[in-house]
This record gives structure tokens, sequence and C-alpha cells, in this order.
């Protein structure tokens, strides 16, 4: 069940717009800083216009070892370019000074930080303006290191579910989980195959019957169609790798964006939501 804060967050907010419309969400991934700090911040201030729901924003990490091939580099290209997970929260904190309803989860791993230090990060996250966080690489067991302050400071605690999640390990995943419960759709790493769309329907179901909270499913979506099918099917589609290499593929021979990468990268997202909300519609 939701976690009661103090009042209706974005994320909350957001989900409940997304229910009273019908329709299932487009969440999109990209990495803070890739492949700069002024494009990421362009794109980033784009998105919601192009269709964008919720935006998950990847914090550069040096060893993300949860993450396929593409994520992985636009992470190396984020920190080649000079990206801190300061400049991540002055990203958040600019994008906020043009938009104050859509909602942001920083996604990424403890390293960083820890090395910041929880209270400072929280402090500085919470006045960014940043709704909540996915830390894959803390499991329930660790809590107390990062997932109660966050909590603690009003920030919504996303965990990963994934299909060897069975039934006895569903509640502990649960606990301390707000904002939505994010499904990996297939096992391993991210943006390297796709899933069946029935697996992902029965997937769904059973998480439904553990929590109230809305599910959104990615890995693997590649295609407006595959959004629409997993926007039909569950509360939101999470885009993440076939958007940082609609990044890569805009770069030039040294690493630098193209004329035109925003654009194309924001049409790119244009044709995912209108197969999200043509998905629902058709349903």
């Amino acid at each position: 069940m939701s976690q009661d804060l103090s009042n209706v967050s974005r994320l909350e907010a957001r989900f409940a717009e997304l229910k009273a419309a019908g329709r299932g969400g487009l969440v999109t991934f990209v990495t803070a800083g890739d492949p700069d700090g002024e494009t990421s911040l362009a794109l980033l201030r784009r998105l919601p216009a192009a269709g964008a729901d919720i935006i998950e924003l990847g914090m550069p990490f040096s060893d993300p070892m949860a993450d396929g091939p593409a994520i992985q580099a636009s992470s190396l290209r984020a920190l080649k370019a000079g990206a801190t997970l300061a400049k991540t929260l002055e990203l958040v904190r600019r994008f906020r000074e043009e938009d104050q309803s859509t909602p942001i989860i920083l996604m990424g791993y403890y390293n960083p930080i820890y090395s910041m230090g929880v209270e400072a990060f929280l402090a500085e996250a919470t006045a960014a303006g940043v709704d909540g966080l996915i830390i894959v690489d803390l499991p329930p067991e660790e809590d107390d290191e990062l997932c109660r302050p966050a909590i603690e400071a009003g920030l919504h605690w996303i965990r990963l579910a994934t299909p060897t999640t069975d039934d006895a390990r569903l509640p502990v995943v649960l606990t301390h989980t707000s904002g939505f419960l994010y499904y990996v759709a297939i096992m391993g790493i991210t943006g390297t195959k796709s899933a069946d769309e029935d697996e992902i329907r029965r997937a769904v179901a059973r998480l439904k019957a553990h929590t109230e909270l809305p599910v959104a499913v990615g890995f693997g979506i590649k295609t407006p169609q595959q959004a629409a099918v997993v926007a039909e099917a569950a509360d939101a589609a999470v885009v993440g790798s076939a958007l940082v290499e609609r990044i890569r593929v805009n770069l030039d021979d040294g690493g630098k964006a193209q004329e035109g990468l925003v654009e194309d990268v924001v049409g790119f997202v244009g044709s995912l939501a209108e197969g999200v909300r043509g998905g629902r519609a058709a349903a």
C-alpha cells in the first residue's frame, strides 16, 4: 500500500491523473550530463511536452553493473564530460525553474551518494525537487542505510521486482516501497532483449494481488508498439536504453552532440507517447 506522505506528492498526483485519463504512463530514462551538461538540460526540459509523464534521471557512475552496454556507455560519456552527483542535482534544480509538476526519480547506485554523505545528499535532493529514488544495489535488508532516511526526508523509495521475485520475497520488496513498483520484465542487463506480452500481463496481475501501488514495467522496450502493449497491461511503460542509444547515434566521432540531437530524441519520445496513448485508448 502506498506510503502516506505528508501531502499528495507529484508522483502520486501524476498516477492519479493517468488513472483518471484511463491510460498508462510513459516513463523516460536519460543519464544526467549525457553527452554534456547543457545538452542534457535542454533535453530534460523538452521531455514533458514531448509526452514523458515521469522522468527517471540516471546518476552517472563508473561501474553501473546492472545496466547494459547502452546505459553503461551513457554513464561513461557523462563522466567524461565532467558529470558529478552535485551537477546532477543542479540539473534537477534548473529543470524545476520551468517545471514544477513532472515527477523526477533519480536512479543509480549507492556509492556516489555514500561519498557525498547521506544527510547532505537528501537535503540537496529534496531542495532541488527530486521526488524519489531507485537505488539498484541496496536490498531491503539494508534499509537503514538510505531507504529509511530518504522516506523521512519525504522522498519516495521505489524498488525493483523481477521475474524471480516470488510470492514469499515480494512482501519484503514491498516494505517501505512507495510511488510505484518497478517491474523488470526480463532477467539480465538492461536493453538486451524484450519481454513477452502475455508474460507481462501475468506478472502485473500477480504483483497487483500484493500491492495497490502502480506498477511500471521496463527493460527491453524499444518501439512505440512495445510501449503501447506495456502501458495497456501496466500503469506505465519505462523506456531507457532505446533513448540513450538515440543520443549516441547523434554524436560526432569525438563524442560531441551533433546539431539536431535534442530534436531527434524528443521526436522519438513523441512517437513513444503516441504509442502509449493509442495503446490504452484502443484497449
